[in-house]
């Protein structure tokens, strides 16, 4: 049986995660569903390389597909797409040996998350839109604080069974432990990028740091607080954490190579249109601008008014 590696990207604003779950819509059970409408076969595997949450959305996450299939990776890659969700697309899908596994053979994954400064029409579901004013260069200092190798038990949310933000844990994963390579925090028009890659993640720990952070940037805590925060299990990182729909899964690497390459610019994923300024926003239709001035008769008017009548003309 033929193993191949998807490379997928999706909008996780309708979808209850990616892991499949009984009565509820995900990124795994709709592939699984075209997978079978497609090869007719019950018998095969769909892993992925995590489990992103409710809302959550991927810029490129990597699955593992073991179905028995005569059709070339890129006919199966085409025809699945014609089956899925227009909001999930698998970018490529190529052959692997057995012995790669998408979740295990992992050694690096980085999340962005988008906040944006301005209320917005058509991004609403991919950022979080803080009112506030937020200082860019606090929220710098104090994500400095996150980086290494660090016990973030205070940052990570427990349900029961439910383990990391996008990893299924063994059970020498059930450390909170966690080795944060670097966090970037930069601003593109008017979003505020934050950007976080590490081993591997802890359920809702991106959104609690996201969510610390823009605190941090509001001004209601001290950059030195992350020590604090990193330290007690009080519940007030909890009441922080940040919404699900700024969240992105930027990228899972498979090589040290790739995960010492960090020196990516930092980009928005859906970026916004430039604010436009009263001075420079557009009339109304069907408005004219604002005249200086001694205006001409026609104007003095208007537009449609008809033409005075001289005395004794026809």
């Amino acid at each position: 049986m033929p193993r191949f590696k998807l490379t997928i990207e999706y909008a996780g604003t309708r979808y209850s995660g990616w892991q499949i779950q009984k009565n509820a819509r995900t990124i795994q059970g709709e592939i699984d569903r075209a997978v079978r409408t497609l090869t007719g076969r019950q018998d095969f595997e769909l892993y992925g390389s995590g489990r992103t949450d409710a809302g959550v959305h991927a810029v490129a996450q990597v699955a593992h597909l073991d179905v028995s299939t005569n059709l070339p990776a890129e006919t199966l890659r085409r025809r699945l797409n014609d089956d899925l969700p227009s909001d999930i697309n698998i970018l490529s899908m190529v052959g692997v040996p057995h012995r790669f596994h998408a979740r295990h053979d992992a050694v690096d994954r980085r999340y962005v998350y988008q906040v944006s400064r301005r209320r917005t029409a058509f991004a609403k579901a991919y950022v979080w839109w803080v009112k506030d004013p937020l200082d860019v260069a606090r929220m710098r200092q104090a994500a400095q604080a996150f980086v290494g190798m660090q016990d973030f038990r205070a940052f990570a949310a427990t349900d029961g069974g439910r383990s990391g933000e996008d990893d299924e844990w063994t059970p020498k994963e059930r450390s909170t432990l966690v080795l944060l390579d670097r966090i970037d925090v930069e601003e593109d028009g008017d979003l505020i990028l934050v950007r976080v890659q590490g081993s591997h993640f802890l359920w809702k720990m991106v959104r609690r740091i996201v969510g610390v952070l823009v605190e941090i940037g509001r001004g209601a805590m001290a950059p030195s607080a992350v020590a604090t925060l990193m330290a007690e299990t009080s519940g007030a990182v909890a009441r922080l954490t940040a919404p699900p729909s700024g969240l992105f899964l930027e990228r899972v690497s498979y090589d040290a190579g790739a995960r010492a390459s960090t020196n990516e610019p930092l980009r928005a994923i859906t970026p916004l249109g430039a604010s436009i300024s009263p001075a420079t926003a557009p009339s109304p239709e069907g408005s004219s601008p604002p005249q200086t001035g001694r205006q001409a008769p026609d104007a003095r008017r208007g537009h449609n008014s008809r033409p005075r009548r001289r005395r004794g003309s026809l």
